[in-house]
């Protein structure tokens, strides 16, 4: 099906809210912009993070907990915040002026990040040389320190949910070719976005560790500011879609109106059900939803009664129906929070083993633990490629599935790796102790075991390979089935399993530590990790991921997907029965049997 004048069929339209030419606009002309900001922009966030746990025990002086615990609250609050400025793009400024503001929000933290990290006033000082005493940091330096970090979460949460959902919009859904280059977009989004992470992970990790962390913090900060750069660069190539109000605030309305009406009997007819005229939709760039049988208690919200009508007691059809998209997901959501807790250890207790392990490539060089999280980045790269390029087509041969495999079963094997790389952890950790052991090195916090730090590469390695089926997975899965209008709130969803799951390791963490260590016992988690009995607690994970693979496959069979906007429209199509809508990209036509699910 053509549009008239060659405009798109999506609803898309420009900064202005006019209808826009496929021809000029969206597809991976204008993704180019916003991929190369991608990779400026995770160097400058993993210039920061991957490091972070090394700055706040070498320069605050905190110790393995404390500072792990600090790293991974941060990290959750870096991933909770997007739910606010999934919030705000849907509500209010729309997805591209909330990524341009916060983007201001996100510079301003990693300035002030930059300049705590360079001014003495705003630094601790150094430790003296050969001696065990450093003066701590005053509460002004810490309070100025914490205050730049949370500024830049702040910031990251008007930007997350929305550069990554802007790029997907640059596709319609109604033309084959894009169709079908939206498929591979969030392979190739996430190997953008792990090729930045992999320059921050070696060389300006190496820049701190071995230079200074005010030249390691500046040159991200630089970075940052080169992304959003670019981002503008690219504007009038852009495609935008029209804000559709307050998506909470529509799901509270479906619930309340339900709960209003609990003893109210559903119609057996869902034609009988209440719904707006289909052209009330596809003016405001939208597309009706047909009615399902999935949590039939909703339906209640758009049953007709005899009482006066309202928005917080009566909901048409397609609202229902977002809201059952939403609530459906909330199960898979839960599931992904304890492979988010598996990505907290990367940067906190993972970077600490290695600085308990020999370093030394040759006389001259020693690599810096933190860059061991580079691995994890090369192994996801390779790991994507093999999966688009090949993994995919022979999958697809055999199911006939354009994606190979479903989410869910990708979203599956990742769990399942999951737990084989915290038994390998604790595997790893039990040598690591042994060797320990045998050296008499227990007492000592500083000493170095005699095994190489590539000892843990297989953690590493795993990781991303996991990375590759669980994060990608997870992105598109968040994004494909959300309704329509509330795919930044999807995308959302996806970042707040990683804020959760900070969270938890946060308080699992904590928890372990405390307990194990009560009636004179060894604690699991000691500031000496020689000490340590983090084998016992990296077990402990590996059950606790068992356990969450169970749960996934038990709410994933009963999960039913959401049909696909284009397939519904090609089958009616088939139908007949089309009605004309104007859609203000020029005219269309739309079945009244139109279905998302």
């Amino acid at each position: 099906m053509e549009s008239q004048q060659g405009f798109t069929l999506d609803g898309s339209s420009d900064l202005k809210g006019r209808p826009v030419l496929r021809s000029k606009t969206g597809k991976w002309k204008a993704c180019t912009f916003l991929v190369v900001y991608e990779i400026f922009e995770r160097m400058a966030f993993y210039g920061i993070a991957s490091n972070l746990v090394i700055y706040l025990t070498s320069k605050l002086h905190e110790g393995t907990v404390t500072s792990a615990r600090n790293v991974t609250n941060w990290a959750g609050a870096i991933w909770i915040t997007p739910i606010l400025g999934a919030y705000i793009a849907d509500t209010h400024w729309g997805r591209y002026w909330t990524f341009v503001i916060f983007s201001c929000i996100y510079i301003l933290g990693m300035i002030i990040l930059t300049l705590t990290v360079s001014l003495p006033s705003l630094r601790p000082p150094e430790c003296p040389e050969n001696s065990n005493y450093c003066k701590k940091a005053s509460t002004f330096q810490v309070g100025m320190f914490y205050f730049a970090l949370y500024v830049l979460a702040l910031g990251t949460g008007g930007t997350k949910p929305n550069i990554s959902t802007i790029g997907a919009d640059q596709f319609d859904e109604f033309d084959p070719k894009e169709r079908v280059q939206k498929v591979s977009f969030f392979n190739w989004w996430m190997f953008s976005a792990f090729l930045g992470t992999l320059f921050a992970q070696t060389f300006l990790i190496y820049i701190q560790d071995n230079v200074g962390f005010s030249v390691g913090y500046a040159i991200p900060t630089a970075g940052l500011i080169i992304s959003v750069v670019i981002f503008l660069v690219g504007t009038p190539f852009y495609r935008h879609k029209i804000q559709n109000g307050n998506p909470f605030g529509r799901i509270a309305q479906v619930i309340v109106a339900a709960g209003r009406k609990w003893r109210v009997k559903v119609p057996a007819d869902p034609s009988e059900l209440h719904e707006l005229d289909p052209k009330v939709y596809v003016e405001k760039g939208r597309f009706p939803i047909s009615h399902t049988l999935n949590l039939r208690f909703l339906d209640k919200a758009a049953t007709k009664v005899n009482t006066r009508s309202s928005t917080w007691n009566l909901c048409p059809v397609t609202q229902v129906e977002e809201a059952k998209l939403m609530i459906k997901m909330l199960p898979i959501w839960v599931a992904m929070f304890m492979p988010s807790t598996m990505i907290a250890q990367l940067n906190t207790l993972f970077v600490k083993q290695g600085t308990r392990l020999r370093r030394d490539m040759g006389p001259h060089f020693d690599i810096p633990p933190a860059c061991l999280t580079s691995f994890v980045t090369m192994s996801m790269l390779v790991s994507i490629v093999v999966y688009d390029r090949f993994l995919v087509k022979i999958f697809r041969k055999y199911t006939g599935n354009p994606r190979g495999i479903t989410i869910l079963q990708r979203l599956g094997i990742g769990l399942v790796i999951h737990v084989i790389i915290m038994v390998v952890a604790s595997v790893t950790e039990m040598k690591r102790i042994n060797v320990v052991k045998e050296h008499q090195l227990e007492g000592d916090s500083k000493a170095i075991a005699p095994l190489t730090i590539f000892i843990l590469l297989p953690q590493f390695i795993l990781m991303g390979i996991a990375d590759c089926f669980v994060e990608v997975g997870k992105l598109e899965f968040f994004y494909d089935q959300a309704p329509e209008s509330m795919q930044s709130i999807g995308t959302a969803l996806f970042a707040s399993t990683l804020g959760v799951g900070n969270f938890i390791s946060s308080f699992l963490l904590t928890t372990v530590s405390k307990i194990t260590g009560r009636h004179g016992h060894t604690s699991w988690v000691l500031n000496n990790l020689n000490a340590s009995r983090l084998y016992y607690y990296y077990a402990l994970l590996a059950v606790l991921n068992f356990l969450n693979v169970i749960f996934f496959l038990v709410v994933s069979r009963y999960y039913v997907y959401k049909r696909e906007t284009n397939e519904a429209f090609s089958s009616s199509q088939s139908h007949g029965g089309m009605i004309e809508c104007v859609a203000g990209n020029g005219k269309t036509n739309l079945d009244e049997n139109l279905q998302h699910n």
